[in-house]
């Protein structure tokens, strides 16, 4: 699955930064187009390609603590890197929202097992980039079941830093596995929640599944209600509209560039 922003003021989009609107996105496996530019059929072109971003395990949130635009969203990748990207209005920002998840949530495969190891530091698992090959009601049920997991795992953690008072290195990685196990339970929720509405809407159609989850959403969320998403402001740099820079967690093992 993926997503790319075609033209920076007509120009080939770079990672460099720069204003554009959301362009064309389609994905690989998803059975509708994510906007009207996307045509069936057609392949990507070497330059598409170059400029794509994996959606598979990601996750898209409204930047509500990002004041410089409005309608601006974020998107972190498998990798951990986050976009910005702005939306002309927001109902379009809605719109990518709602869709990429969606897409996500449908195509995303169960994350391989655990490594085992002796060390102690924390490393995120990694995630399969192929397309799952679940039935939909399967899926469903799998993201549930992750879902009661990163929250079981999010409280034990926690319990377990109770009256400890770590430093240095060690509190560096006590931060980072609660971060992730926090943004784990909000991708899975939000999963799990998005999946439910479409298999009780019945349709393959994104417009069909984006209208029923709208009357299902608060006008700001994107998803619907249960569960919030952290924040990831303080993981990402202020950068104009649709960013095409990742921003890297101080944590994260992903591709984007730090943050100066």
């Amino acid at each position: 699955m993926i997503l790319y922003l075609q033209k920076v003021r007509g120009q080939p989009a770079g990672w460099g930064g720069g204003w554009a609107g959301p362009g064309r996105a389609c994905g690989q496996d998803e059975t509708g187009p994510l906007q009207e530019e996307y045509q069936p059929g057609k392949a990507l072109s070497e330059a598409e390609l170059k400029n794509a971003i994996s959606i598979h395990h990601a996750l898209a949130t409204r930047a509500k603590d990002y004041s410089k635009r409005p309608h601006v969203f974020y998107l972190r990748t498998a990798d951990w890197r986050v976009f910005l990207f702005q939306a002309p209005s927001l109902e379009q920002m809605q719109s990518w929202i709602t869709r990429i998840n969606v897409v996500a949530a449908m195509f995303s495969a169960p994350p391989f097992p655990a490594a085992v190891s002796s060390q102690k530091k924390f490393s995120r698992p990694l995630l399969p980039s192929a397309a799952t090959r679940l039935s939909q009601e399967e899926q469903v049920r799998t993201h549930e079941a992750k879902l009661k997991a990163m929250a079981s795992e999010l409280q034990e953690h926690q319990a377990a830093l109770l009256g400890k008072k770590a430093r240095g290195k060690e509190a560096e990685e006590q931060r980072q596995k609660e971060a992730y196990l926090e943004f784990e339970k909000s991708r899975y929720g939000t999963y799990a929640a998005l999946l439910r509405v479409k298999l009780k809407v019945g349709s393959e159609e994104l417009d069909v599944v984006e209208a029923a989850l709208a009357q299902a959403s608060s006008p700001e969320d994107g998803a619907p209600p249960p569960r919030s998403s952290p924040s990831l402001q303080p993981r990402v740099s202020s950068q104009p509209r649709a960013q095409r820079r990742g921003s890297e967690p101080r944590a994260g093992a992903g591709s984007g560039r730090r943050r100066p």
